[in-house]
């Protein structure tokens, strides 16, 4: 299996088992732990965890938003100058997580680098 397959699968199962008892910042953990593990290379060490954080939290805020018939997303979106529309809300969530993914992931890559060396 491809290593960029394989980190992005197991930053997404990652993330989505530590988030169940965790905080938001667990998405962090997921990616640098699987930067740490699964090493990649060049650009791929922080889109791969970006693009994973970025379905996980997409598709769990559509999830979510969909019960209520997306009413607290609608007004959400026009607090922060989006138009009231909950899709770009759920981009830009999807976004800030892939964001805070691919610098952990960053982290994790260094820390892999340094640790090698010893």
């Amino acid at each position: 299996m491809n290593k960029n397959l394989l980190n992005f699968i197991a930053t997404l199962v990652l993330a989505l088992l530590l988030s169940l008892f965790l905080p938001w910042w667990s998405i962090m953990t997921a990616a640098l732990a699987t930067a740490l593990f699964i090493p990649l290379k060049k650009a791929a060490v922080f889109f791969v965890p970006f693009l994973a954080i970025l379905l996980f939290w997409a598709v769990y805020s559509l999830m979510l938003s969909s019960g209520n018939d997306y009413t607290l997303a609608k007004r959400i979106a026009v607090l922060l100058s989006l138009g009231g529309n909950p899709y770009a809300l759920m981009l830009v969530t999807g976004i800030i997580g892939g964001l805070a993914a691919g610098i952990a992931a960053i982290l994790g890559k260094q820390l892999s680098l340094v640790l090698s060396k010893n």
